[in-house]
Parts: C-alpha cells; sequence; structure tokens
C-alpha cells in the first residue's frame, strides 16, 4: 500500500511516498521556488545518490505533475503507473475548534479549511492549494487532512482560555491551540515504548526545538497544555519568533516605531528570536560557532536556554511531576550543548543529563543516567509517518 505525504507552502511542495505495508520510505523530495524558471526538484531515494533539477516550473500542480513523471520514469521505476497510489494524507496547520483528529477531505472540508484561514493566514491556504491541485490529478483517490492542532484539542479550558473578556473566545474563537502536534505525538508515544510503560500512564515533557519551538505537556495520554497559542508566535524563543513578551511592548513600538499592524507583525515573526536578539543568525549551529567571538550569539543561546528550561520546570509542576522529557526537532536532535544547558540545575526534580551519552547520542537514545529518577531521552521525529499511519487508517475505514 502506497501513500503519498503532500506539505504544501506557497512556492513549495515536500512529499514522501511510503509503502505503508511495511512502513519503508520509498522517496522523499519535493520542489521550491515554484513559479520561477530556476525552480529546483529534489528526490531522496534510500540507497540512492540525491537528484536534483533545475527547471521552469510554474504551479503546483505543474511541479505535482512533474515529480509524478520522475517517479514514473523508468530508470527511477519508483511507480509503474499512478493508480499505485492508494491514498493522500495532507499536512494542514489549522483545524480550529472544528477537528480533534483526522479527517477524510470532502467539498465541506475543504469549506471548513477556508473557513479557518483567518487563523492561519501564513499556512492553511498554502495548504488548501495541496489538496485542490491532488484533487485534480488524483480525482478517485482518497485524501485525508492531518491537523497540526488536533493533538491539543483535549486540553482542559483552564490550559485553552486566555484571561481575556471571554466575550472574544465566543465571538472570535481566540484561544489556544497549540502546533506540531504530529511531532509531539509520534515522540511521546516513542518515549513510552522505550520505557515499556503505558503511554496513558505517564507524565510526559516534549520539547520540538527547530526554527519553530514549542513544548508540550503530556499527561495520561492527554495534552494538560502547550507553548504555542493562538498563532505560533507564543512560548519558547525561536529562530524568528519572539515568544512570549509583554503585549504593551508592541503597542509602545508601534506607536515610537510608526509601524503598521503587518510590520509589527513582520518584526514579531520574522526579525526577532535568535536571529534578532544576535544579530548573526536564527540557526543554533551558526550561533554556537559564533558565540566565543560574538557575545550576542552567546546571549541568544543563553536566553533560548533559560526560556526552556522554565517551561520544562513549569510543566513539571503542573503535571505534578515528570517520568520522562524528550528533545526533538532539528535544535533538540543535534544540538548536545542545547540539551545540557535546558537540563542544568533541573537535577532536583529528578532529570538528570549524563553528559557522556548526551554527548555521544545518536538517533533515537536515552541521554539521562541510568538511575536517573525521571528519564530523558533524544528521539528523531517522523510527522510524516503519522501522516501516513492517519491516512492508512481511515483509508482502512472506508473499505
Amino acid at each position: 500500500m502506497k501513500i503519498l505525504v503532500m506539505n504544501c507552502g506557497s512556492s513549495s511542495i515536500k512529499f514522501q511516498l511510503l509503502n505503508m505495508d511495511t512502513e519503508t520510505l520509498l522517496v522523499k523530495g519535493g520542489v521550491s521556488k515554484i513559479g520561477t524558471r530556476s525552480a529546483i526538484l529534489d528526490l531522496d531515494i534510500p540507497g540512492q545518490e540525491k537528484i536534483k533539477e533545475v527547471a521552469e516550473i510554474l504551479d503546483h500542480q505543474s511541479s505535482l505533475e512533474k515529480v509524478l513523471a520522475r517517479l514514473m520514469s523508468p530508470e527511477l521505476g519508483i511507480i509503474k503507473e499512478k493508480a499505485e497510489i492508494k491514498a493522500i494524507g495532507h499536512r494542514v496547520v489549522h483545524g480550529g475548534e472544528s477537528y480533534s483528529g483526522s479527517v477524510a477531505i470532502d467539498d465541506a472540508v475543504v469549506e471548513e479549511i477556508k473557513n479557518l484561514i483567518d487563523l492561519a493566514p501564513l499556512h492553511n491556504p498554502h495548504n488548501l492549494k495541496g489538496i485542490e491541485v491532488c484533487r485534480r490529478i488524483f480525482p478517485e483517490v482518497l485524501q485525508v487532512a492531518v491537523f497540526d492542532t488536533a493533538f491539543h484539542q483535549t486540553m482542559p479550558q483552564a490550559s485553552y482560555i486566555y484571561p481575556l473578556p471571554y466575550v472574544l473566545y465566543k465571538r472570535y474563537k481566540v484561544r489556544r491551540y497549540g502546533f506540531h502536534g504530529t511531532s509531539h505525538f509520534y515522540v511521546a508515544h516513542q518515549c513510552a515504548e522505550m520505557m515499556g510503560k503505558e503511554y496513558s500512564k505517564l507524565r510526559i515533557i516534549t520539547a520540538h526545538l527547530g526554527n519553530g519551538c514549542s513544548i508540550t505537556a503530556i499527561k495520561d495520554g492527554k495534552v494538560l497544555d502547550t507553548s504555542m497559542g493562538f498563532t505560533p508566535l507564543e512560548g519558547l524563543v525561536m529562530g524568528t519568533r519572539c515568544g512570549d513578551i509583554d503585549p504593551s511592548i508592541i503597542t509602545y513600538i508601534i506607536s515610537r516605531e510608526d509601524l503598521s499592524l503587518h510590520e509589527a507583525n513582520t518584526l514579531l515573526n520574522k526579525h526577532s528570536g535568535l536571529s534578532g536578539i544576535s544579530g548573526v543568525s536564527n540557526d543554533m549551529k551558526d550561533l554556537s560557532e559564533a558565540a566565543a567571538d560574538h557575545p550576542r550569539a552567546q546571549l541568544a543561546i543563553d536566553i533560548f536556554c533559560y526560556r526552556l528550561k522554565k517551561y520544562i520546570a513549569g510543566y513539571a509542576g503542573a503535571l505534578g511531576g515528570v517520568d520522562a522529557l524528550v528533545f526533538t526537532g532539528g535544535i533538540g536532535e543535534n544540538a548536545t550543548m542545547i540539551r545540557e544547558k535546558a537540563c542544568e540545575g533541573l537535577e532536583f526534580m529528578g532529570l538528570v543529563i549524563d553528559k557522556a551519552k548526551n554527548a555521544g547520542s545518536r538517533g533515537k537514545a536515552e541521554i539521562s543516567i541510568s538511575d536517573s529518577p525521571s528519564k530523558i531521552y533524544c528521539i528523531p521525529t517522523n510527522e510524516e509517518l503519522v501522516i501516513a499511519r492517519e491516512t492508512k487508517s481511515i483509508l482502512g475505514d472506508k473499505k
């Protein structure tokens, strides 16, 4: 059973094709710079050299058609015909309160995703574009929407209602939604498996750290709280996003700098975070290399780790203790120094990192000392596999 997983952006598509009988990756890749004469098609087939082509590709439909043509080409032979693809799973960023799980896509679902564009104007329109293209190219194939927000729909009201006039929630659905849900879901289940314990009886903190960062508290299999909120701007310090700040700073800067709402939004989302503090880069690897010569690069790292540590400690308190802490995402999986600094001083709550294990960890690994009361793990995420599994499940229900 071959399932295609799609993730569409404004000028890009990313995809994976998986054999879900064995849960193995057949090929992954994407097309970037769509709409230009120098669009780039990348294909990565396990065990083979990566393929890169530059061509004029003017829209998302042409991009997917070109991908399919290459996958069906005799020299690659990934598939012989597009009919081998039995279902398509789409990453959709925002499902609002409408969706607490994945759904088969029909016209009503498309309309509801459109209705939610106001909540995710930077993502949902492009996710919809991918859905529309796939429905045209694969009119008979099941399409499934898997929402970043769905996993967090188990949060209690005390976690997701903001201390604003309640009427704003009733009128405009202003509330905490949370994001990166498929990633938090995946690594939390992997953690329970590694511990050999029942997922529904654990207190787990999952930290997804990349250019976008979020941290989630999971108790007895349900999300208790998560750091991203109404939008992905809230919470931890991120690559270019500020995370938590005093709301009055926004109105103050708008008045002093004479900014429009659009300019203020761009400042907070595109020019803040690690990039804004350091003036060097939004990339943690670059900052780590520059820290010795650039004090602000080191400052950005220190602020990042301090804020992360506060969230870990706060969520441990909310959970009434912690059985496991999981690091994932590009930074979480690769930046050993960040993991170590984030755990410094948390020994009192049972989180004791093993520096040697942490420094030598590659892939999925426990990085706490052997007798640590609470376990610490590094677990690579696999959001595409979650999307494929959800799609396979719904396909099975449809038969």
